[in-house]
């Protein structure tokens, strides 16, 4: 059915609806009409709502908007009912995609969702996404800002979501790396070599040449072996933690000195990741 609105006004009235428990979220499942949910369900999302706001009430609210934009009761109704499929459609998988040059930084965001959201996580370099979505239009993209407008621009075409996870300000190891003497040794580890580009350009404006950085990809066993013999200080992501501790004891015997391990515990926020989880209808 054509309504003649516009998606952007159909996304807003959907998202005042689903504030105000006009539709229900369910793990793993989707997001339903309030009337498809049980009602032993329906009743304990009421009564968690905070006081003094009634859904039903500000449900009616919303509905009313959409009668005085023009809409009918049967326009009201198809315009909520599509919204609710596409956001299904879209929370049916989570495609996660950067360059294939910094694929890392693709494995380094789905490990982290994997675990927290009930849905499949894939990882797709960005040169392969269209191919996929030519055989199965559904899910949602998720992608760091950086490369978010490509696939915004995918998104569209195929009629799903393209979504932007914002980083950690990684500021416990910004805080280490401000603390070292000058003329400490730091390597970086990780599988993206993204991250490790900006964390070269971040620790050089912030501590200039007083202290020697080194870089390596866990992939690359002699790089990490020198940095590991060279370094007082290793900070990696979580991938490649497995890699430097095996590294460091097959090598136990070429080392004067070990160095201290760090790895940073997140790539994303945890606000990021209970954003995305709400868009494509998981609860917190």
């Amino acid at each position: 059915m054509q309504t003649g609105l516009h998606r952007n006004t159909i996304s807003k009235v959907y998202r005042q609806l689903e504030t105000d428990g006009v539709v229900e979220a369910i793990a793993g499942s989707g997001i339903y009409v309030r009337d498809q949910v049980k009602k032993k369900d329906i009743k304990e999302s009421i009564q968690s709502k905070k006081p003094g706001r009634d859904p039903s009430l500000e449900a009616k609210k919303a509905i009313d908007k959409l009668i005085n934009i023009g809409c009918s009761l049967q326009e009201a109704r198809e315009i909520l009912t599509n919204e609710v499929d596409w956001r299904i459609k879209c929370g049916s998988r989570v495609l996660v995609s950067t360059p294939r040059e910094d694929i890392g930084a693709s494995m380094l965001i789905a490990e982290e969702l994997a675990p927290r959201i009930n849905v499949p996580v894939e990882v797709i370099p960005m040169e392969e996404l269209e191919k996929v979505l030519c055989n199965s239009n559904n899910g949602t993209l998720v992608t760091s800002r950086y490369f978010l407008q490509p696939l915004e621009k995918l998104a569209k075409k195929y009629g799903i979501r393209a979504i932007a996870v914002d980083l950690s300000d990684f500021q416990k190891e910004l805080k280490m790396l401000t603390e070292l003497k000058p003329g400490s040794c730091v390597g970086i580890v990780s599988i993206s070599p993204g991250l490790l580009r900006a964390a070269e350009v971040i620790l050089h404006s912030i501590r200039g040449n007083d202290i020697l950085l080194m870089t390596a990809n866990p992939e690359n066993s002699s790089r990490l072996l020198a940095l590991l013999r060279t370094t007082n200080h290793v900070i990696c992501d979580s991938p490649s933690l497995s890699a430097v501790e095996n590294t460091l004891t097959k090598n136990r015997s070429q080392l004067i000195r070990m160095p201290l391990i760090h790895c940073a515990a997140n790539y994303l926020t945890q606000e990021t990741i209970n954003q995305l989880k709400k868009e494509i209808g998981i609860s917190n």
